[in-house]
């Protein structure tokens, strides 16, 4: 075993199937990740992505007694002090801050998401950290309308969970170019109001210049216009988490890509906390 870093997020590191330990830069801590897609497979091609060998698909129907079992194990390695011993974890790192629903492509395109959920809330009951820690979906958000997702999203947010929604670019042009996405900008606001409806969603937004140029006026525009149509319908986001590149893209797009200016992204979450959303920012 190699110790965990903000850098290694290897979904292998624990030799099992669906499940593994990560340091979250935005959890600020140790996350029990849960990769619904295995066969590393999403219906989008974001130009960052870190996954290797990512295909254009869907996640397969998950066994849901593997995964199981590899939760409790994991978690029980966890409580015993086993698993802070086998990552070299400091103390402060050991402590779990959320279980996540991510993974290797899009987890909401798994055939069976509402039972997963279901498992997931079961075994953290089992476990007494239901209240305790955060519960996290991180979403592209693309698949909001089919019944089977919006199931689980109901059951995620009465077990206090959260989604965390990726919204990158405020225009259909902009999000073609980075993250591949083949959506258009409308349908991404009524997903988010279909998100928000039903649990506490917060808006993840990578900031990164592709060509050497950041996001144009135009994306940033549309951008700050679908925060605002939020705030000023029933059903408001928690936030914003703003992040740049941490970890470097595996996709053949990746040398397009480049950091953005701290003041700019600076400029950006001043904005958009001027329309009244919390804002993290990790640059």
């Amino acid at each position: 075993m190699s110790r965990l870093t903000h850098q290694n997020h290897d979904r292998d590191s624990a030799g099992l199937t669906y499940v593994y330990p990560v340091l979250s830069r935005r959890s600020r801590g140790l996350s029990i990740g849960i990769n619904l897609n295995p066969n590393n497979a999403c219906n989008w091609a974001c130009l960052y992505c870190q996954v290797p060998d990512l295909i254009r698909g869907s996640a397969p129907e998950v066994d849901i007694e593997i995964l199981a079992e590899e939760l409790r194990s994991l978690l029980e390695s966890q409580r015993s002090g086993k698993l802070a011993k086998e990552f070299e974890l400091k103390p402060e790192e050991a402590l779990i801050r959320d279980i996540a629903i991510s993974g290797n492509g899009e987890p909401t395109s798994c055939p069976n998401f509402f039972a997963v959920v279901q498992m997931i809330g079961k075994i953290a009951s089992e476990f007494d950290l239901l209240g305790h820690i955060k519960l996290v979906l991180i979403t592209n958000g693309s698949l909001m309308d089919r019944p089977e997702v919006q199931k689980g999203l109901t059951h995620w947010g009465e077990l206090g969970g959260e989604a965390w929604f990726k919204l990158d670019r405020g225009t259909s042009e902009g999000m073609d170019l980075l993250n591949q996405s083949r959506i258009g900008i409308d349908r991404v606001q009524r997903n988010l109001t279909i998100c928000t409806e039903r649990l506490k969603t917060w808006i993840q937004t990578c900031v990164v210049a592709v060509d050497g140029a950041p996001p144009s006026d135009a994306d940033t525009k549309g951008y700050l216009g679908v925060l605002m149509a939020l705030m000023q319908s029933s059903s408001k986001p928690e936030g914003v988490l703003l992040y740049g590149l941490a970890r470097p893209s595996l996709q053949p797009g990746a040398s397009r890509l480049g950091p953005v200016p701290a003041a700019w992204c600076e400029d950006l979450a001043e904005r958009i906390r001027e329309l009244g959303l919390d804002v993290r920012l990790n640059l």
